[in-house]
């Protein structure tokens, strides 16, 4: 029909046929044309290389040492230039793996397999990278998320430790922190040891904890 928007060229790697199968007749499905469907990273930068791609969906561990073959296309592509969208897929969630998809740039993005089996999901990634979006599968967005709070030591903190700690940040003395929450100087002393403790600062006569204490607060904001 004339003035129809063209179909999306995608081409596919992956090294299991029946996979690379599956996952083009759902892009079919969707209006969405397959050029090319090959077994390796290799084989998929030649087909990039000719142009005319939009996106390309990529396996992460292919032949062949089978680690991140998809990972080390995507960072070839960018390093030649290609804007092409590229999704990487993977059996596993690995926030490592998503980390590095998404640190090459705009276009990529991150999707369990498992999402082949839901049609609009997988479509509607492809067109995003195509369009120069990002895309992180759900369940690696939890596992980062994850990570991050048990990483960031503040979390350790109770409610009450945090609110002693911002008012160190202000320079209260022990007293003055006692006075603005309405607690004892005991209990206040003891929320400030438990702080120290929490975050991991050692007795040492070279630093002053209570110093690095507010230090771990200002630089988590």
């Amino acid at each position: 029909m004339e003035g129809a928007p063209k179909p999306l060229r995608v081409a596919i790697a992956d090294d299991a046929l029946l996979l690379r199968e599956g996952i083009a007749k759902v892009l079919a499905d969707g209006g969405i044309e397959v050029v090319a469907s090959v077994s390796t990273g290799a084989e998929l930068l030649e087909v990039a290389n000719r142009g005319g791609l939009d996106a390309a969906v990529l396996d992460i561990r292919m032949p062949p040492s089978f680690r991140d073959e998809g990972i080390v296309a995507l960072e070839q592509m960018r390093a030649g230039g290609s804007k092409i969208g590229v999704l990487l897929l993977s059996m596993y969630a690995t926030p490592e793996y998503a980390l590095r998809v998404m640190g090459a740039g705009s276009g990529t993005g991150y999707l369990l397999k498992e999402r082949v089996s839901e049609p609009q999901t997988l479509v509607r990634a492809v067109e995003t990278v195509a369009s120069g979006g990002s895309v992180v599968d759900p369940e690696v967005v939890e596992q980062l998320v994850k990570r991050t709070r048990a990483d960031d030591p503040l979390s350790r903190l109770t409610e009450r430790e945090r609110s002693v700690l911002e008012l160190m940040a202000q320079g209260y003395s022990n007293g003055g922190i006692a006075q603005s929450l309405f607690l004892g100087l005991k209990t206040v002393e003891t929320h400030v040891r438990s702080i120290l403790q929490k975050l991991d600062l050692e007795e040492s006569p070279e630093h002053h904890r209570r110093v690095l204490a507010v230090l771990t607060l200002l630089g988590a904001r």
